[in-house]
């Protein structure tokens, strides 16, 4: 296994703090090694050697992607990933096993795995389908300008361009800023009261309709005749997450 390169723009969360990884391994030298992989690329690691930890830290930690092995002592990884899915539903995991057969990366995708790989495999490798999971969930590529990026949507905070699919969508400067909040707080719940303090900068007090009228705006352009980003939460308020389609995994 050798060291990966770092030719690749830097990947961060929305708000500019590095990405969390967790990596889950029972072998402590390929748990050592892709450690120091992923913090190479300036990346928050925390490691666990079992499922029962695993776990735990998945909810401490709260990563943004978990490299998880699919034989762990106590438990195997597709246990430890419903486990984990019912505190973080969205959390993107990456399979690593021994094994090379179809049913076993049927079995890991079916329980909800996106991605697999069969050991050995190269660090480089690793890290460039975590850096693929991330991209494709909600995390930002920090290339020298603030672009925001969730699924395939995309919000350019200098030019105020916004795309998804690659589709150019206009939107008004209120729109924007109900946009860029969203994003920058992806698969988070957020309250009619949070919205309206941030995007409005007023306290919450009788106008929760503005929040409603405008979130209806931004559907009718962000998801009209697609695949759903903004779902409204009953009770609780409004959540923007990646679209719920099925891409392949080579």
């Amino acid at each position: 296994m050798s060291q990966p390169a770092t030719a690749s723009p830097r990947l961060a969360r929305a708000d500019g703090s590095p990405v969390r990884v967790l990596v889950v391994d029972d072998e402590a030298n390929l748990t050592e090694l892709l450690a120091m992989a992923l913090r190479y690329e300036g990346w928050e690691v925390r490691t666990a050697d079992n499922g029962t930890a695993a776990v735990r830290a998945a909810r401490d930690f709260a990563p943004d992607a978990v490299v998880l092995d699919i034989m762990l002592p106590d438990m195997d990884g597709l246990s430890v990933l419903r486990r984990m899915r019912e505190h973080d539903e969205g959390i993107p995991v990456l399979f690593l096993t021994a094994k090379d057969a179809v049913e076993d990366r049927v079995a890991g995708l079916t329980a909800g795995g996106d991605d697999y790989v069969t050991k050995p495999f190269s660090l480089e490798e690793v890290v460039a389908r975590v850096r693929a999971l991330m991209r494709r969930t909600a995390v930002t590529a920090d290339e020298g300008r603030p672009v925001l990026a969730v699924g395939d949507l995309t919000l350019d905070e200098d030019s105020h361009e916004v795309t998804r699919g690659g589709v150019e969508i206009a939107l008004t400067a209120t729109e924007f800023e109900l946009l860029r909040y969203l994003m920058r707080n992806p698969r988070r719940v957020l309250s009619k009261a949070q919205i309206l303090d941030r995007v409005w900068n007023y306290d919450f007090g009788g106008q929760a309709n503005v929040v409603e009228l405008y979130i209806s705006y931004l559907r009718k352009k962000i998801d009209a005749g697609r695949e759903p980003m903004i779902h409204t939460m009953r009770g609780a308020g409004y959540v923007l997450k990646p679209a719920e389609t099925t891409e392949p995994t080579g």
